[in-house]
């Protein structure tokens, strides 16, 4: 697709009354009342992966609704995942676009091998792409256990007990500083 068709159906969808959605960017509007053109809102959710072992789904769940909360937008696979979706590219994806990548440990996530280790390693490389004051990696530890040496070495991590919201805490502090370091996306083209 050229971008004036691209452009085209944008503004044919705007022109509609619709708004656009661009994941991870903003949304576009027309503007309200007599001034004529659109608006745009950029995205200032802030976008969160969390890596866990199936087996701590509960706790999981806790956190992202916690972090909700203070504003943010988990991204878990059991509810972003659509049928029929090639899932591991849609998590590759995911993990690539986040503001924080959040690995939750426990006993039973640490010796298991599957896909939670797969992900701490795709995450491992995204973070080497940012800059190094940026906080990306969050290592989490839902109870006592021994985070691998790959992370802990470079990376401080945050427990979960046992003062549970002190924790929450720290981590959306993290997140926040996270979101700062977001680049800014300039908007070149026009629709008018």
């Amino acid at each position: 697709m050229t971008s004036d068709l691209i452009t085209g159906i944008v503004k044919r969808a705007l022109e509609a009354g619709h708004s656009i959605e661009i994941e991870g960017l903003g949304i576009f509007r027309r503007r309200a009342g007599a001034a004529p053109g659109y608006a745009f809102r950029p995205e200032t959710t802030a976008h969160v992966f969390v890596a866990y072992a199936v087996e701590d789904l509960t706790q999981v769940r806790r956190l992202c609704a916690a972090l909700r909360a203070r504003g943010c937008s988990p991204w878990l696979d059991r509810d972003k995942l659509l049928p029929g979706q090639n899932w591991p590219r849609a998590i590759e994806r995911a993990i690539e676009v986040s503001d924080a990548f959040v690995a939750c440990f426990s006993r039973r996530s640490t010796g298991k091998r599957g896909q939670f280790q797969g992900e701490l390693r795709y995450a491992l490389e995204c973070a080497r792409r940012r800059p190094l004051e940026q906080a990306y990696f969050i290592p989490v530890r839902l109870e006592e256990c021994v985070v691998p040496r790959r992370v802990s070495e470079q990376v401080q991590y945050v427990d979960l007990f046992p003062d549970w919201d002190r924790g929450v805490r720290r981590i959306a502090r993290s997140i926040r500083k996270a979101v700062r370091g977001r680049p800014v996306v300039e908007l070149a083209a026009s629709l008018e």
